[in-house]
């Protein structure tokens, strides 16, 4: 049987070529933030020098980085903003927000986690990031808050694990 050559199919079998645009796996950006309560109070800081939602009060946060599974981002973002140590086994997943970014475009998971302990004092590490910490109630979150921030605040509150924002209905 001969062998047959097209010269029309690009040699990696994935390129571009071989499927409709739009299609294919998104490429997502994964962010770990850390819901830390107490009985009626969540721990916010206001956003100092960063490039995104400076002033705006938000979860402690960060992305997953290449090379670390996500539990560790978030006990990695724990440890490098309040200066604590968590365990990730003590860390519980307490909702996944998929968010499309009006700002960019781009699609976003945003993993929220509670601790069920850490060792260390809670303290601003960052800041130069970060102008101050408080503890908010959490049915009266203040006015400038990250909006998918609040947003995922109160679904946490009626027990959803999931939710969407940003995206048409």
């Amino acid at each position: 049987m001969p062998h047959l050559h097209r010269t029309d199919v690009p040699a990696d079998p994935t390129g571009p070529a071989l499927r409709p645009s739009g299609t294919g796996p998104p490429t997502l950006v994964l962010g770990v933030h850390l819901v830390l309560t107490d009985e009626r109070t969540v721990l916010l800081g206001r956003r100092r020098n960063t490039s995104y939602a400076d002033g705006l009060w938000h979860l402690p946060a960060g992305h997953m980085e290449r090379g670390e599974p996500v539990t560790r981002s978030m006990t990695r973002e724990a440890e490098e903003e309040l200066g604590i140590t968590i365990a990730e086994a003590d860390l519980a997943l307490v909702h996944t927000l998929h968010h499309l970014d009006a700002d960019d475009g781009r699609s976003r998971l945003q993993l929220f986690f509670s601790a069920a302990r850490f060792d260390g004092r809670v303290c601003n590490a960052e800041p130069h990031k970060c102008a101050e910490l408080r503890r908010w109630p959490l049915d009266r979150l203040p006015a400038d808050t990250v909006p998918y921030t609040a947003h995922a605040l109160a679904e946490i509150a009626r027990g959803n694990p999931l939710s969407t924002l940003g995206w048409a209905a």
